[in-house]
């Protein structure tokens, strides 16, 4: 495992991170036992970069991350995030129950909250999950900034913004981190956001980078998930776009196959090669598919394998919009 530096922090990580999101909904029922065991795992390969929120399982995310942190804590980078606002009563999976809160006063009793569920000092990485329109970017990065200086918060992040407000935010406090959604299956960052983080320096974390599990060449119909899974909502999980999208996947897994590895793998090996600034995330609850996910590092793609790739899925390759409109509108590039 190689370790880099986040940003122009002193705060070193793996070059793999762990999404531990679908530990707590979206992505079936949860198992606490089976998912710290996982992390624990996770933790003995050399992963350090742990990703959670306040709000995944309304808390609990949190504090599993917290358990599994106790007697490790000054070997883990633990980042959250805040202001998505859900309902604390709604049902778990229920994704279109949710606001947007960037208050400076919501930020702080949201950084309190989660310190006392994950149970630690200060929150290494600490993100804005979705921008408020109601609030400048740059009363946000203000505030976030006090954070840091009363000793809350190690570093801020962005998450899903685009290249101007990452550079409005930048000239009020540094920013350290850049969490969206990238892969061969979501590739929109390339337009101005990767650009943008490379000249500020700022570490892109990227997120879903098995394109929510499509990339891995394991779900053959969408009506293999879960009634109550998340990526049913999506437009590339749906009719005719899924049907499309299988075809590619079906290149992928056929280029896997000659590389004598796993689609999964591919889809993370090719992402290390877009550049030694980015870390991506990917999460499971099952020791298998985490050892299958480290184990990419030790694939190797020539120029040849990477123009093949290119060919198969370029940018704007996949059938359908990331999200349908009523989660927040057609996002292929992030909305403010």
């Amino acid at each position: 495992m190689r370790y880099l530096t986040l940003g122009k922090t002193n705060i070193q990580t793996s070059e793999m991170g762990f999404g531990c999101m679908g530990m707590s909904e979206f992505y079936g029922e949860a198992d606490d036992a089976e998912s710290l065991k996982t992390l624990e795992r996770a933790f003995d390969l050399g992963v350090t970069l742990y990703d959670t929120s306040n709000v995944y399982g309304r808390g609990h995310n949190e504090k599993l991350v917290g358990q599994f942190a106790r007697g490790k804590r000054d070997k883990l980078v633990i980042c959250s995030k805040f202001g998505v606002v859900r309902d604390p009563s709604g049902p778990s999976g229920s994704t279109y129950d949710r606001g947007i809160d960037n208050s400076p006063l919501y930020m702080r009793r949201c950084c309190e909250e989660s310190l006392t569920r994950l149970g630690i000092e200060a929150i290494d990485l600490y993100y804005v999950h979705r921008v408020d329109p109601n609030v400048p970017i740059e009363e946000t990065a203000a505030a976030l900034a006090e954070l840091i200086r009363e000793g809350k918060i190690k570093s801020y992040g962005l998450s899903e913004v685009t290249a101007e407000q990452l550079r409005r935010a930048h000239a009020v406090h540094p920013v350290t981190a850049l969490q969206s959604e990238y892969s061969l299956w979501n590739r929109e960052p390339e337009l101005d956001v990767l650009p943008a983080c490379k000249e500020l320096g700022i570490t892109f974390i990227a997120y879903s980078p098995l394109g929510r599990g499509f990339l891995t060449g394991a779900i053959k119909q969408a009506g293999e998930l879960k009634s109550d899974d998340f990526r049913l909502s999506l437009p590339r999980f749906q009719g005719e776009n899924f049907d499309r999208n299988q075809v590619l996947v079906g290149q992928i897994k056929q280029f896997a196959t000659a590389k004598n590895c796993t689609p999964g793998q591919i889809a993370l090996t090719w992402l290390y090669y877009r550049g030694q600034d980015i870390v991506p995330i990917p999460g499971t609850k099952r020791i298998k598919y985490l050892e299958e996910n480290v184990g990419a590092k030790g694939v190797k793609l020539t120029q040849s394998d990477l123009d093949q790739l290119e060919e198969i899925l370029p940018l704007g390759a996949p059938a359908g919009s990331r999200y349908d409109a009523k989660f927040g509108g057609n996002p292929q590039t992030p909305k403010s």
